[in-house]
């Protein structure tokens, strides 16, 4: 088991927010193995904690715990609301330029063919001319299973080193040039109500 301390980002007496790595599932589920990132949060911190949302388990970033009941209870509601925000930043392949929203119906799971709406907002930062790729932000508006590695995808850029929905032979590229042994997806900022009114 790796004994690193989390890097944590926040805390008060209410909400933590955690730097999670990238491979590190936020719990169990599906054929997760290791230990996940809200048992390691919990030995750390030596108390309970309630997961509030979770991202991908390739992905790296901020993610945001609550540290009693109520706060927990404040903040699942308060996920639904336009205040709380949730940005990325993604390394995807190819030049894209501009801003937008991406409004695209995904299927609402891997195994079910249904597809329900989803909406990001994107926008191109940099780009990188010998690796062929740009710096996005991204900003999910709604929150659905793999969204915006799914819209990237859909608009032709998919994220560097996503082995789902990316390109494998810009993968090996990019992996034999730059060493990017991960997916290129990471949950940069949160904005969200604090359950005091901080």
């Amino acid at each position: 088991m790796d004994r690193t301390p989390l890097t944590l980002l926040h805390v008060d007496e209410h909400v933590v927010v955690v730097a999670k790595p990238s491979g590190l599932a936020v719990h169990r589920g599906w054929s997760n193995d290791g230990v996940p990132l809200l048992q390691r949060l919990r030995d750390q911190l030596g108390r309970y904690v309630y997961p509030v949302h979770r991202i991908d388990r390739a992905a790296s970033g901020a993610v945001l715990f609550a540290l009693d009941a109520e706060a927990a209870s404040f903040l699942g509601k308060a996920l639904m609301a336009v205040s709380f925000r949730k940005e990325y930043l993604a390394l995807v392949r190819g030049r894209m330029e501009g801003r937008g929203i991406v409004d695209h119906a995904i299927p609402r799971s891997p195994e079910a063919p249904e597809r329900i709406d989803a909406q990001t907002e994107v926008a191109a930062l940099a780009t990188s001319p010998v690796e062929r790729c740009t710096l996005v932000w991204a900003r999910p508006i709604t929150g659905r299973l793999h969204q915006i590695r799914r819209h990237l995808k859909h608009l032709s850029h998919p994220i560097l080193g996503d082995v789902r929905y990316g390109d494998g032979k810009m993968n090996r590229q990019v992996k034999a040039s730059c060493g990017l042994e991960r997916m290129a997806l990471h949950a940069h900022r949160l904005r969200f109500p604090h359950p005091l009114g901080h």
